[in-house]
């Protein structure tokens, strides 16, 4: 149901989510390198990608994105604060270490819009901080949740970079700590985590401050 692809030069978590009974599939932040093994995937499986979303639109989580496209013209989602890096990759001021050609995204997302890929719902939790449109994707029957660079496993994305934003970072983090505690975190680098293997969520502020 859902299958990861590290790929790139900060092995970013490249994923493929998809519902066993209708083969509907989504991929979720096609990082450098990652293209081919996507594909190959979904042919392996005989899945029909439907959309492709991104979490955050710093480059290491899109490098393919204008790749996997091509092969499949599927609607692109990113949320409207990170649009522009996805038009014009580098406008976000971080130094990318590759050329990544733009793309138009199809569809703005915003907290609470629900995304499916067949059975599947995930439901958009925007969580700023690390980037002002990085968003998670929660799909509470699965007990699954796609972090991006909000969480990983023991720690959190890094506020150091030209458009974090610290102070939005900790409400996001606290709305994380709600979550069930069974809930499993992809997150965009490393490995799954629980939220109940992750106490340290509620002092965020105190501990990366």
């Amino acid at each position: 149901m859902i299958k990861d692809f590290p790929s790139g030069p900060f092995a970013t978590n490249a994923y493929v989510v998809f519902c066993p009974n209708s083969k509907c599939a989504a991929i979720v932040d096609p990082s450098p390198e990652s293209a081919d093994n996507l594909i190959n995937f979904l042919n392996e499986k005989e899945l029909k990608l439907d959309k492709i979303i991104l979490t955050h639109s710093h480059w290491d989580h899109f490098g393919d994105l204008k790749k996997v496209h091509t092969q499949y013209p599927v609607p692109v989602y990113v949320h409207a604060e990170d649009q522009e890096n996805i038009k014009f990759p580098g406008s976000d001021g971080l130094p990318m270490f590759i050329p990544i050609e733009g793309l138009e995204p199809d569809f703005l997302l915003k907290d609470g819009d629900c995304i499916e890929a067949g059975e599947l719902k995930f439901k958009v939790l925007h969580t700023p901080g690390h980037s002002p449109g990085g968003v998670c994707l929660y799909c509470e029957e699965q007990n699954i949740l796609i972090s991006g660079d909000t969480l990983f496993k023991g720690s959190i994305g890094n506020l150091s970079l030209p458009t974090a934003q610290p102070d939005r970072m900790w409400n996001s983090l606290d709305r994380l700590a709600t979550l069930p505690s069974q809930t499993q975190v992809y997150p965009g680098h490393g490995e799954m985590t629980y939220i109940k293997d992750e106490p340290w969520l509620k002092n965020a502020k105190q501990i990366f401050n």
